[in-house]
């Protein structure tokens, strides 16, 4: 039991700590079991072919293929460079250039090591974002309502929400298990201030941040309005032991997010890099995005909004209990209540905060958050409006199947009709053979990489094939893809473009360069007969060691160690 006063200047009255997650081991191996199961209905086929499917139809999921293998194999072989990625040789700590992954690199570990298949270690880093997203939302609820059938049905509306297929191909945006195990770990928390449970808090959260920087920021912002509306409806502003369980919690998380997060500083720092509230704008939400959906059965309401922004729609069931759930806690006293203002709070304020700078408080947030200018996508709040409607959900599914006479048998159908509503069809592709010369320069001796051509600005992104195709000799490249692009590169571009010629040369002898890649589909006509006249005029400096119809490989001999 835990007692507390209440409403501030209400009576004093003893409310049953939530839900002391009593079922031990049993329990936890269902819950796991079921979280497992469901994920591998939600995404099927890939937990069956996890070798061959991948979004390389998409230069986002490249990318997120080479986030987690890079950070998979650097983690095991030198952990203290894994932010010295393998990407725009010879600068450091690219790893910060864009979001780090750790969270999905560290989960797929065991799979990348077992297999050294980059598309296996992401795709596993997928599966388990599913399973753990589920478990977490499932013990968050089984907490605050003591209702395992509740549990399960809003852990089905949260882990496989449409918000989180839409993005599928931003292994970050997966990450989403961090939100109910950091509000599990802090209503236990409020609920019985110790230090154990504040650090089972602050890890959380810094696992949180560690897995995605977006959602560490709504993490931080969450658990910030959670603690001051407790403080207030339970009348503890004066209370010490409250305050000092929160202060450790909060010093716990900043200790485990600071070897992580001190690159960035450093990046913004030495660079002025930052998102502008004028890049907020285009990646913001509107009312539409909260009727768009990804899943098949919803398919109906598209017609009807033209276009949308973001795909957040959080799901009937989700919506029509969530609601339920704040109106009917708001009538009921003590802890219904509480939770009623806590998470509809959470709901109104991030999804004024999707709307971006022009609703203002984004704006405010902008200029008063740590860490908030290196944000963009403001309609990335959408998640925890999702998150927030999915918890509400299961106290009115709880409040619902107590007054049924068979509570299995309704949370069996209510589960069916999430699953049979947000199903859809798992947008993957078959991923495509690698070119035989990237086979034979992993067996030639190790040295960075130019792969050409270098691609305009504008078509950046082109470059996250090499990324993907470098993770099987994960030798340095010195042209990439990433949110931040080194100025030199820049300025670099237009000679590298026309290699080999005698100033790209003399800049590649100089940063030691040892291989350049031609993907002659790029060059063709006048562009082919150019560049075989300088591999003809330099062909001193410049050797084949491989050729196909596809793709040359050249050894920069002058370059050579």
């Amino acid at each position: 039991m835990t007692t507390h006063s209440g409403w501030a200047g209400g009576r004093e009255e003893v409310l049953p700590e939530a839900g002391s997650l009593q079922g031990g081991w049993r329990e936890f191996v269902l819950a796991l079991l079921g979280s497992i199961a469901a994920t591998v209905l939600m995404t099927y086929p890939l937990a069956f072919h996890p070798g061959r499917l991948g979004r390389t139809d998409s230069f986002d999921g490249q990318f997120s293929i080479w986030n987690v293998a890079w950070v998979a194999h650097a983690l095991v072989v030198d952990p203290l460079h894994v932010f010295d990625a393998n990407i725009f040789y010879p600068h450091r700590w690219t790893l910060a250039y864009s979001e780090a992954n750790f969270g999905a690199g560290i989960l797929a570990i065991p799979a990348y090591w077992a297999t050294r298949n980059p598309y296996v270690a992401n795709n596993s880093a997928t599966l388990l974002s599913f399973v753990l997203s589920g478990l977490g939302t499932y013990y968050l609820v089984r907490y605050l309502t003591q209702d395992r059938g509740a549990a399960a049905v809003s852990a089905l509306c949260f882990s496989f929400c449409p918000y989180v297929f839409a993005h599928i191909a931003h292994i970050q945006l997966l990450m989403t298990a961090g939100l109910p195990f950091s509000m599990l770990a802090f209503h236990r928390l409020v609920d019985r201030p110790s230090a154990g449970r504040s650090v089972w808090l602050g890890v959380a959260m810094a696992a949180q941040a560690a897995s995605c920087g977006y959602y560490a920021v709504f993490v931080m912002l969450m658990i910030g309005v959670g603690v001051l509306l407790i403080a207030t409806t339970r009348g503890l502003w004066r209370d010490l032991r409250y305050w000092r369980a929160v202060a450790l919690a909060g010093g716990v998380a900043i200790a485990l997010v600071l070897p992580i997060f001190a690159p960035y500083v450093i990046l913004q720092r030495s660079t002025g890099f930052a998102r502008s509230l004028d890049a907020a704008r285009d990646f913001s939400a509107d009312w539409r995005a909260y009727f768009a959906s990804s899943a098949r059965a919803h398919s109906w309401m598209l017609k009807f909004l033209g276009h949308w922004r973001e795909v957040a729609f959080p799901g009937f069931v989700a919506t029509t209990f969530g609601i339920v759930g704040v109106v009917r806690g708001w009538f009921e006293r003590g802890r219904a209540r509480e939770l009623a203002l806590l998470y509809g709070a959470f709901a109104v304020l991030s999804c004024w905060a999707s709307f971006g700078p022009d609703a203002a408080l984004y704006s405010g947030l902008y200029y008063t958050v740590p860490g908030f200018t290196l944000l963009r996508a403001a309609s990335r709040f959408c998640v925890v409006v999702v998150f927030s409607l999915s918890v509400l959900s299961g106290l009115a599914f709880a409040s619902t199947l107590r007054r049924t006479s068979r509570p299995i048998i309704a949370s069996i159908i209510l589960g069916s009709v999430v699953v049979g509503k947000l199903s859809l069809t798992y947008p993957y592709r078959t991923v495509p053979t690698l070119e035989p010369a990237y086979y034979v320069l992993a067996t030639l001796p190790r040295g960075p990489v130019l792969e050409l051509p270098v691609y305009s600005p504008k078509f950046a992104f082109q470059r996250s094939r090499y990324m993907l195709s470098s993770t099987w000799h994960w030798m340095p490249l010195v042209d990439a893809y990433s949110d931040y692009i080194p100025e030199e590169f820049t300025r670099n571009m237009a000679v590298l473009a026309d290699f080999p010629n005698r100033d790209a040369l003399a800049l590649l002898k100089r940063d030691k360069v040892r291989y350049a890649v031609f993907h002659l589909e790029a060059y063709k006509g006048d562009l082919r007969s150019g560049l075989n006249q300088r591999l003809e005029e330099f062909a001193s400096s410049v050797q084949r060691r491989y050729s196909d119809e596809q793709i040359w490989v050249y050894e920069i001999v002058d370059s050579s160690p």
